[in-house]
């Protein structure tokens, strides 16, 4: 096999499948870091350079779109109601760490996921998402089912980008149409919201609401729920809306999918405000009702689930809330749990683990750009010094999208720290969250030399990735194992 290929290449040798006579595998340049795909045998479809009996194709869009419909393993899925982690790469460099780190474990994963707000802040689009985690796919050798999701979906008009690229899983956020001033609205004005709400869309009337909640007694696991007018009308005011919304997003992706089977996720966890078991129950009972489908969901919990770091607030109050969450899940059925910004959530995921078991889904999204600048801080301690400077500066602006809560005072400047103590910052809340939020104006200016930097240090990179996320999926691989024995 190796009389044609070019002396100066490596290859992955997890790569290295032969499928219908055909022999494909991927290789690389160690001192410009370039990757070829190579082809030997029919290579029809494909572009690139001849050598012998191999085609030497750059990894672009054509390539990729030939590649994956001959290699079906590398199209996204959906996954249903396995147990779930989505893995968001803002590099697009991540996937075979990824990949590393599900090997093994029973969890499915997603390896491409990003919002429209980080394809913004990163200048790729759906389909550059998609081929960068197909490519990576195909490095890792992986062949079990994985998902793309296009998440935090707003608008119908986001929705067709995705599904021409070819995700398998839409998260709709309509945290824009939840109210939460109905938490403390007085029962006036939560009746007249109630009234207000557009009941054509919802399909209902507010005496048929009443029938439905008022007086119905709703068996749960461990706990019955029984619905007082008060208590009706708070959900009815916070989430009616957006239950207008998501049907209406469910509509325009089922119509755009024209019957190719999707995972759906409803998202209500970027809201100001934590959904309440009560709240939780009649979305997931009226969602039922308007016909929508869907395979995970995430309430707002109690306390803060802040990026990058793990969970702030009282665990207990926390487990008693994730209790009661799973018991409504498990009451209306047929969906997983879903943990958002659940990136290094250490302390949650025993406790998701314990009441949920294996019907969870972590969606996790920056944390791979932070084990990212480890490589940096590692091999490069100037550059990282210049990201980290230039983090502190644009905290104030970029942090203005998102929920947390660092100091910068307490983030060192750069030229303070001997080159020992730069990595140790990738592990300090405050230094952790101005990172974090401001990757979008760091890739902005130093983008390219992160991509050549962790080129460079490929190994180094999937190795902290595959450490990093072994910590994330423990809990949940292990619930997978101890529901698959007994199953």
């Amino acid at each position: 096999m190796s009389s044609g290929w070019l002396n100066h290449l490596s290859v992955y040798e997890r790569s290295v499948v032969t499928y219908e006579d055909v022999i494909y595998s991927l290789a690389h340049d160690p001192g410009r870091g370039d990757k070829v795909l190579v082809v030997q045998g029919d290579a029809a479809g494909f572009r690139g350079e001849r050598q012998g009996a191999a085609l030497f194709c750059p990894l672009t869009r054509e390539n990729a779109a030939a590649l994956s419909a001959r290699l079906p393993w590398l199209n996204p899925v959906p996954l249903g109601l396995r147990t779930s982690a989505g893995f968001g790469d803002r590099l697009g460099l991540a996937t075979p760490g990824h990949a590393q780190a599900a090997e093994g474990t029973g969890v499915a994963p997603i390896f491409a996921q990003q919002s429209v707000r980080e394809n913004t802040r990163t200048g790729r689009t759906p389909q550059q998402v998609l081929d960068d985690a197909r490519w990576g796919a195909f490095q890792a050798g992986w062949r079990d089912p994985w998902g793309a999701d296009a998440d935090h979906l707003k608008t119908p008009d986001a929705i067709a980008a995705f599904v021409s690229a070819g995700y398998s899983f839409f998260t709709i956020d309509p945290g824009d149409h939840v109210d939460p001033l109905a938490d403390t609205d007085a029962e006036t004005a939560l009746r007249a919201k109630v009234e207000a709400l557009p009941w054509t869309q919802l399909d209902s009337a507010p005496d048929d609401l009443a029938a439905r909640f008022l007086g119905q007694a709703f068996d749960l696991d461990d706990r019955a729920l029984t619905f007082d007018e008060p208590t009706l009308l708070r959900a009815a005011a916070k989430y009616g809306r957006a239950l207008a919304h998501i049907a209406r997003m469910d509509e325009a992706l089922r119509a755009l999918a024209g019957g190719a089977a999707v995972d759906l996720e409803i998202s209500v966890d970027e809201t100001e405000t934590p959904t309440s078991i009560y709240e939780h129950l009649f979305l997931a009972t009226e969602l039922r009702r308007l016909g929508v489908v869907w395979v995970s969901l995430a309430p707002r919990f109690v306390g803060r689930f802040e990026k990058g770091v793990d969970y702030i607030g009282d665990l207990s109050a926390l487990e008693r809330d994730i209790a009661g969450h799973t018991a409504v899940m498990r009451y209306v059925g047929g969906y997983k749990l879903s943990l958002h910004s659940g990136s290094d959530k250490f302390t949650v995921y025993p406790l998701a683990a314990r009441h949920a078991g294996g019907a969870v889904h972590l969606k996790t999204a920056g944390t791979s750009y932070l084990e990212a600048l480890r490589v940096w801080a590692e091999v490069d301690p100037a550059a990282f010094r210049e990201v980290l400077d230039f983090a502190r500066a644009r905290y104030e602006t970029d942090r203005a999208t998102y929920h947390v809560s660092a100091d910068l005072h307490e983030v060192p400047a750069g030229d303070t720290l001997e080159d020992g103590a730069l990595p140790g910052l990738l592990d300090q809340f405050a230094a952790r969250q101005v990172l974090h939020v401001t990757f979008g104006s760091a890739l902005d200016r130093f983008g390219e030399r992160l991509r050549a930097t962790l080129r460079a240090h490929e190994s180094r990179y999937h190795t902290l990735l595959r450490g990093h996320f072994a910590r994330h999926l423990e809990p949940f691989a292990a619930k997978h194992a101890t529901q698959h024995e007994g199953a």
